[in-house]
């Protein structure tokens, strides 16, 4: 590679990464706590004035170019709240063409909040809502935190930065799914920028219990099964910004199951898989470390708890391209058996391999003794999902292991799901 290619590649790679600016928490942590407890006050008149719709979804915010926006709230004439975290303004609209502002700036709670009222009545709404935080221990009245709070406006825009990559690559994942899925959206609850997947069956009853959160509330958000990701600034048990993925009801073995990237790991204390936002910022493509952690979590939270992916999930959506219906793609785009599955057998590890126009889905295993393989690992990315290449994969394995007298064991959540779908491959199976 000459300077002038690597000096590109080099300016490339920089790009990237400036749209993952540095990030941390304790050191904007009580701008941090003030900028929560303010959306909680705009997120409770949303919901105080917006029908109920499934999971809370009527009390959300979006992200936006410039910061989060609530969208039309039935009130008055209709009134949206904009927080622009750019120009640090609270800026509301009516239908009715008057507007309204309050500055983002060193404040009380309480003072923030007499403001949003006033903002309300001068765009023609009802400014009631509940006067209480949720989801924050020893919370206080909004109206009696009288406590004086910073406004860091440099740490505020570097968390918009943050949440408009993450916003981006969320939506990316959220097009490979034809199920019940979720908008990307900010739950000014916890503070968290989420995507759940919904696998379309009830759950159990959710045992509640969230601090300052009804519990029919957190009830009706799980009455359905869900693998959710999203994105905390930090606080509730980590002190530094990170991602997150559980599945509920939590299948068994997913908190063993492999996740990608290497960084990410299961919280025993959250019961969820957290993987730290220094190490999305540090990786060399950032977008497709954390696609691998969404993928990958989702992988497991869908195989060990026995979706029907096949009904659920589609290749991922690009611009300008109508997705192909199910029946023309079964043809179209599921490659025949002629596609061959490619093995390569070493000593001690293995894989087996598909190469679809260019792109290439892999299953490793290892070798333990003589008449044992474990597979570790299977790997389909995005483009090839929805033409069941793991199934493929699985299956060749299995008549491998027949012809060559040996026994598997599906240590990787896929292999095992796939193998338990199959009560004709169990000859192979140790348990």
């Amino acid at each position: 590679m000459n300077e002038a290619a690597r000096h590109e590649e080099r300016k490339e790679g920089d790009s990237m990464r400036n749209n993952w600016p540095d990030f941390d928490y304790l050191g904007w942590r009580e701008t941090c706590s003030a900028l929560h407890l303010y959306l909680q006050i705009a997120g409770k008149y949303r919901l105080a004035h917006s029908p109920w719709l499934n999971h809370s979804w009527n009390a959300t915010f979006y992200v936006t170019p410039r910061g989060l926006a609530s969208s039309p709230i039935p009130d008055g004439s209709g009134i949206e709240i904009f927080i622009d975290l750019q120009r640090h303004v609270v800026l509301g609209t009516s239908g009715d063409g008057r507007t309204a502002s309050i500055a983002l700036r060193p404040t009380t709670v309480a003072a923030f909040h007499a403001d949003f009222v006033r903002l309300i009545s001068d765009l023609g709404g009802t400014p009631t809502f509940n006067g209480s935080p949720n989801e924050i221990p020893f919370a206080v009245p909004f109206a009696n935190d009288d406590r004086e709070r910073p406004y860091d406006r440099d740490a505020v825009q570097r968390f918009h930065q943050v949440l408009i990559s993450v916003d981006r690559v969320f939506k990316t994942f959220r097009t490979s799914f034809l199920g019940k899925s979720s908008p990307v959206h900010l739950f000014w609850g916890a503070l968290d920028l989420a995507v759940t997947r919904f696998s379309g069956r009830r759950a159990p009853l959710h045992s509640a219990g969230i601090p300052t959160l009804p519990d029919d509330v957190a009830r009706e958000a799980y009455d359905r099964e869900v693998s959710s990701a999203g994105f905390w600034p930090g606080g509730g048990g980590i002190d530094y910004p990170a991602f997150y993925a559980y599945a509920y009801p939590v299948p068994n073995g997913f908190r063993a199951a492999s996740v990608r990237p290497e960084a990410a790991f299961w919280h025993e204390g959250l019961s969820e898989f957290v993987l730290p936002y220094a190490a999305v910022r540090s990786a060399a493509d950032p977008d497709a470390a954390l696609m691998a952690f969404l993928v990958s979590t989702y992988d497991a939270a869908a195989d060990l708890g026995r979706w029907d992916r096949d009904l659920l999930e589609c290749t991922p959506g690009r611009p300008g391209q109508v997705r192909t219906p199910d029946a023309e793609r079964s043809k179209s785009v599921v490659p025949s058996e002629d596609t061959g599955v490619e093995r390569e057998d070493g000593v001690t590890k293995g894989r087996y391999r598909i190469v679809v126009d260019g792109i290439e889905a892999e299953m490793t295993y290892s070798r333990a003794g003589r008449g044992l393989i474990i597979i570790d690992h299977t790997e389909v990315p995005m483009a090839l999902r929805g033409r069941r290449l793991g199934e493929r994969l699985v299956r060749q394995a299995v008549e491998d292991a027949r012809q060559d007298g040996i026994a598997i064991i599906p240590l990787c959540p896929f292999a095992k799901a796939q193998l338990d779908r199959h009560p004709e491959w169990q000859d192979v199976v140790r348990r």
